[in-house]
């Protein structure tokens, strides 16, 4: 047996032994990492390709550098085929290649039909191995990155630019404390060489989990592997990532913009991730508080149902990307989380009194915690809701990456195990651990911010208007108690900013 065959014998050995459960350490870091998930019989194959690198490793002064350059090769040319080319030969074959680019991580995938699989393997693997890294492909997706900057986010996506407001707030000083598109200034900076700078200093052998799914055919695995160990050898080290700063007391942040609906964002740092013991006890408080797209959470009857405010309202207890569905995405792990609350848009007239129902909410949880009844309806509901989460192949195969990387061999099968041996008392003491409601910061999109400001700050009352005028008495009296809910707003603590003046450089604008 030669080198090469004994090295990936070795590997492909490594690969199955994840794929079957097992967390078994990998012995040299500089080299190549697989997940195999074979599904014999399954006419499909997914490929999840990992860079363990991602926005938090921006140079400073080159944020957005890391979307820009992987961008380019997910949607740029090879250097045998321009992107038109690659397109045409994607359309037949119904493919295309997807990126997803978080904090510390950042994944190509793709899923094709094992009789397209030959043809569609050889463009994804040369889009990775040979980028063509042109200067037209350069120029149209910068473009592209400043204009979502500039304008997309800021004019057309309220509820993700709260989040991203948010993000700043949290992250402020911090790895993670710029979007991950960078900023105006940066990305204009930005140059060609930069992004083939980027693409040599991180696109190496061990930086990458190779992820193959399905019913692929003999041979597909140790094919992968040689072509990607013509990379490099090497590794970008983890970066030292500081716990975050907590906030002192309620701190606003304001992007003032004419607009007929407000959009809030709350949240504050938790030390919680899946890796953690606490962390299923925690979700099972936010699933209570929150959940996402589920009507039974209690804000969402709360503000939606019981008094028509607005499409959801919810919370998470770490980062939350929808994917399928209404289900979370994987592969965006984070050893740096969040607790957060989304209130989707709603009147401007209302914002006030919701702020204020929010935060009410949140210290009755915390003060009161989750009674058995609530405790047991979710309990149930969380075994049943996650038995639905790896649906498709590609989900099985983000779930299998993600289980190893917060160190469960099944983190899914784990939720089946552990949960039903969580007690009521598990989940309060995890509520008085990590959340509470009066350390807490705020994103807000709103016209007339100074105003609201003044509000918050004297207390003033805010009484809802409703157009219902039969509303029942019950929430019309809870409403007077809610409309004079006493909030700690100090004027300092309240940042107004103009919309457009976000993400012209990193951090938050100054007022």
């Amino acid at each position: 047996m030669n080198a090469l065959k004994f090295s990936l014998t070795i590997l492909l050995l490594a690969g199955l032994a994840l794929a079957v459960g097992s967390c078994s350490k990998k012995a040299d870091p500089n080299t190549l990492t697989s997940e195999l998930l074979p599904v014999p019989g399954n006419p499909l194959i997914s490929f999840h390709i990992l860079l363990k690198v991602g926005s938090a490793n921006d140079p400073a002064g080159k944020e957005g550098l890391g979307q820009l350059a992987l961008s380019l090769m997910a949607n740029g040319g090879t250097q045998a085929l321009t992107y038109q080319e690659i397109t045409k030969r994607f359309y037949p074959m119904a493919a295309q290649v997807d990126l997803a680019v978080d904090k510390e991580m950042s994944v190509f995938s793709g899923t094709i039909h094992q009789d397209n699989l030959d043809k569609f393997y050889v463009l994804f693997c040369d889009m990775l191995l040979t980028p063509g890294f042109r200067e037209e492909d350069f120029n149209r997706l910068k473009a592209d990155q400043l204009n979502f900057l500039e304008k997309t986010l800021v004019s057309n996506m309220d509820e993700q630019f709260g989040k991203e407001i948010l993000n700043l707030a949290l992250y402020e000083g911090h790895p993670y404390g710029h979007e991950d598109a960078g900023t105006i200034e940066s990305v204009k900076a930005l140059t060609l060489d930069d992004v083939k700078a980027f693409y040599t200093q991180n696109f190496l052998q061990g930086n990458l989990v190779i992820g193959l799914a399905g019913g692929y055919p003999q041979g597909l695995p140790e094919r992968v592997l040689a072509d990607f160990a013509k990379l490099p050898k090497g590794h970008t080290p983890a970066l030292v990532l500081p716990q975050p700063k907590a906030p002192q007391g309620l701190e606003f942040v304001m992007a003032e913009k004419q607009t007929p609906a407000t959009a809030i964002s709350f949240g504050f740092p938790v030390a919680a991730t899946r890796a953690d013991d606490d962390f299923l006890a925690l979700w099972m408080a936010v699933s209570h508080f929150g959940e996402h797209r589920q009507h039974l959470s209690l804000l969402f009857q709360k503000i939606r149902e019981q008094r028509g405010q607005n499409y959801g309202d919810y919370a998470y207890a770490d980062h939350f990307i929808q994917g399928r569905d209404k289900f979370p995405a994987t592969n965006y792990g984070r050893r740096r989380q969040y607790f957060s609350i989304w209130i989707r848009p709603l009147t401007n007239a209302n914002r006030h009194f919701v702020i204020r129902q929010t935060l009410r909410e949140l210290r009755q949880l915390v003060e009161e915690g989750i009674s058995e009844e609530r405790f047991k309806l979710v309990q149930t509901y969380l075994l049943n809701y996650t038995k639905l989460y790896a649906q498709t192949l590609s989900e099985r195969l983000g779930w299998q990456m993600d289980s190893h990387y917060y160190g469960f061999q099944d983190f899914l099968a784990a939720v089946q195990k552990r949960l039903p041996k969580i007690t009521r008392e598990d989940v309060n003491r995890a509520i008085k651990k990590y959340l509470n409601f009066e350390n807490v910061r705020i994103a807000v999109i709103t016209q007339d911010a100074a105003a609201l400001r003044d509000d918050l700050v004297a207390n003033t009352p805010s009484p809802i208007a409703y157009a219902n005028p039969n509303m029942p008495k019950e929430v019309l009296d809870e409403d007077l108690v809610i409309q004079v809910y006493p909030l700690d707003v100090r004027p300092e603590k309240v940042r107004i900013a103009p919309a457009g003046s976000f993400f012209q450089k990193p951090g938050l604008p100054q007022q």
